[in-house]
């Protein structure tokens, strides 16, 4: 029951983001079942990313190395996502918390759980299929999030979201980046796993 409701409400953020955006912006979870969520994804996302190792292990790239490696990265990662995209769109005259970015972003990286698993499905029949459903979750994840935002900041402007995103986007790849070249990764060392 749990399942299919997860699902109903998956297939509802494509047909209709802005009404799943709402009503999960009208849950207002408390910060203990915000963080909750948010490592459930991203651990459940490092699962996925190490069954994948296991089914193609020329397939990772050599920086990331295992699967806790790609938790913290992912952790890292979706901190920085939440934190660029709450102030990006108060630059843009958003309202959002970082809590309501938080609980849209959690949400999204919940359907990317389920595209991984999708695609680790058709790998073993298809490649150019797995591309094809990793490129179309692309395309459906971008129009998800520019609603998602434009519902949460209350932009009323679909390009003003995609501003957002793409500006929030940025600004997240270059917090990652430093934090890598922090921790010492340098663009050398991950060329030479190329």
């Amino acid at each position: 029951m749990i399942l299919d409701g997860f699902l109903k409400l998956a297939l509802q953020s494509v047909t209709n983001p802005r009404e799943v955006a709402a009503l999960l912006l009208s849950i207002r979870p408390n910060r203990e079942a915000l963080l909750t969520g948010f490592a459930l994804v991203v651990v459940l996302n490092a699962l996925l990313f190490g069954l994948s190792i296991l089914l193609d292990p020329t397939g990772a790239p050599g920086f990331i190395g295992g699967p806790v490696s790609f938790l913290v990265m992912q952790g890292l990662a979706l901190a920085a996502t939440i934190l660029a995209l709450t102030w990006m769109g108060r630059l843009f005259g958003g309202r959002a918390r970082v809590e309501e970015i938080a609980l849209l972003m959690i949400w999204m990286q919940g359907l990317r759980v389920l595209v991984q698993a999708a695609t680790l499905l058709v790998v073993p029949f298809s490649l150019a299929l797995a591309g094809l459903v990793t490129m179309g979750a692309t395309a459906l994840g971008v129009w998800i999030a520019v609603n998602f935002l434009d519902e949460a900041h209350q932009l009323r402007s679909l390009l003003r979201a995609l501003a957002v995103l793409v500006l929030g986007m940025l600004a997240m790849a270059f917090a990652v980046s430093l934090i890598l070249t922090l921790a010492g990764v340098t663009p050398e060392g991950m060329l030479d796993n190329v």
